[in-house]
């Protein structure tokens, strides 16, 4: 069970999944962060079993309605509010000093309600744009899922925090090159298994919401933060699940079968 251990912190901060609370340690998650894919592998898994046990039954909106709020609770909100407290943080005028006591302010403001909204109206009408089979629903969201972990390693390894706090952990231990070849080794494989070629264009499109995410946090904070990487999880799912829908194909994973 030892060896379990990393994936076990991995899904345990990822998730609210009994994976091991004991593994929980922020800096014992940090420093395997590069396992994040793996832990969207299993996030993706177990939503799209879901999806592609429903999809049958249902309106195509009442799935995505269905998966989204399945995707929420199953890592606990956290990236959602992030989402929202980036937006916030963003929009409001000033400098970097009242930009960042926005972004950390509990309370959501306009623009914070004003992403949630769009972004839960996306991730719901998605679901009714392009999918053609249960099957195709459950790879994509893994693909998702997969990248979307990965883009939070890549801001990790990239990017430098912009104050000592939940993300200065992560963007110190996400500088190794062997972790960071790790991460993007298991990303593709999965990401080609699942999806094939769409899959890498969803991965490219990530990648440049991902560089503009680092362009704009450091503009406006000075750096990148828990908030920005979580909010990164949240675009890039959508931005996945767009391509994905829009350019359906055989996932190789269906000629195993």
């Amino acid at each position: 069970m030892a060896s379990l251990r990393p994936v076990q912190s991995v899904l345990a901060f990822l998730t609210i999944l009994p994976a091991g609370r004991q593994n929980h340690d922020i800096h014992y998650v940090a420093r395997n962060m590069y396992l994040f894919p793996i832990g969207g592998l299993a996030i993706g898994a177990i939503v799209g079993a879901m999806a592609i046990g429903i999809s049958p039954f249902l309106h195509p909106l009442l799935v995505g309605l269905l998966v989204t709020g399945a995707l929420v609770i199953i890592t606990g909100v956290h990236h959602t509010d992030a989402l929202a407290d980036l937006a916030d943080g963003l929009m409001t005028k000033g400098g970097k000093a009242v930009k960042r006591k926005a972004m950390l302010d509990p309370a959501v403001g306009s623009a914070g309600v004003a992403a949630l909204v769009m972004y839960f109206a996306g991730m719901i009408i998605v679901f009714n744009t392009g999918f053609s089979s249960g099957l195709a629903i459950f790879t994509s969201i893994i693909a998702a899922e997969v990248i979307a972990k990965y883009v939070m390693v890549l801001l990790a390894n990239r990017g430098l925090s912009a104050w000592e706090g939940f993300s200065s952990p992560f963007t110190a231990a996400m500088k190794d090159r062997r972790k960071i070849a790790a991460a993007t080794g298991i990303m593709l494989a999965i990401v080609w298994l699942v999806s094939s070629y769409v899959g890498l264009i969803a991965l490219g499109v990530s990648l440049v919401i991902a560089g503009l995410l680092k362009f704009v946090s450091g503009k406006s904070f000075g750096g990148i933060s828990g908030d920005v990487l979580g909010a990164s999880n949240e675009l890039t799912r959508l931005s996945s699940l767009i391509v994905l829908s829009s350019l359906p194909t055989l996932p190789l994973v269906t000629t195993i079968f």
